[in-house]
């Protein structure tokens, strides 16, 4: 049976490598910066072959009660060195209700 290989790890200019947790810290705070809104939190990390491919998920606008409040999804790209490359927006839903999985494979 063959062997199945990781992707490397992306490393910064300084030959540091991000680890996904780095990638996640980073592009939460990058998002957080640039929209102004709360994040919530890092649900998804993959390694790209310049660097991270991170899922942010931010509170758009919070209401009463809370279950109502509005989300949104972006996914952000960082480079080698943890800059953020780009970001967009990807979903936008409400906290209370079921969200449906959606598989990249």
């Amino acid at each position: 049976m063959a062997e199945r290989r990781q992707p490397a790890r992306p490393r910064t200019a300084g030959g540091h490598e991000l680890t996904a947790a780095e990638a996640g810290r980073r592009a939460l705070t990058e998002i957080a910066g640039l929209t102004g809104k709360e994040p919530e939190g890092v649900s998804g990390v993959e390694p790209l072959d310049e660097g991270w491919l991170v899922t942010v998920e931010m509170l758009e606008d919070r209401r009463i009660p809370s279950t109502t409040d509005l989300l949104s999804a972006y996914e952000t790209e960082l480079g080698l060195d943890g800059e953020l490359i780009s970001c967009r927006r990807v979903r936008r839903y409400a906290r209370g209700r079921e969200e449906s999985y959606r598989d990249r494979s």
